[in-house]
């Protein structure tokens, strides 16, 4: 009988607008900071010896921090932070940006549409 109603309330939760994204924004932290937070941070806009700041990301201009030196291969890349991009990157950081800094990468698709949406939400 428990065991339906956290069914109930868990379908009741998905189906309020937004409430989806902020799931997957609040899931996203966790997976941030488990596998980014050692090199990234989002508190501030400052970037760390070791990556650039993630605060802002998205929809912000590639490789645009002046405070970080960025590898010639993500500053090629032009444009701007999108979900598409940041989802391409983060699959693959050493097929997307050859002879970039970033070799980590986020193989499972949920795990990268949660960590997006949290960086969408780091404004």
């Amino acid at each position: 009988m428990r065991f339906a109603a956290v069914r109930l309330a868990i379908g009741m939760l998905l189906a309020v607008p937004g409430a989806a994204a902020a799931q997957d924004a609040a899931a996203g932290k966790v997976l941030f900071n488990g596998r980014c937070g050692a090199c990234h941070q989002v508190a501030e806009l400052k970037s760390g010896p070791m990556a650039p700041s993630l605060k802002g990301v998205y929809g912000r201009k590639v490789a645009a921090l002046g405070d970080f030196a960025y590898s010639p291969a993500l500053k090629g890349i032009g444009g701007f932070w999108t979900e598409s991009k940041l989802d391409a990157f983060l699959s693959s950081p050493v097929k997307y940006a050859p002879g970039g800094k970033m070799l980590m990468a986020v193989t499972v698709p949920a795990d990268r549409a949660s960590i997006i949406a949290y960086l969408k939400s780091a404004k």
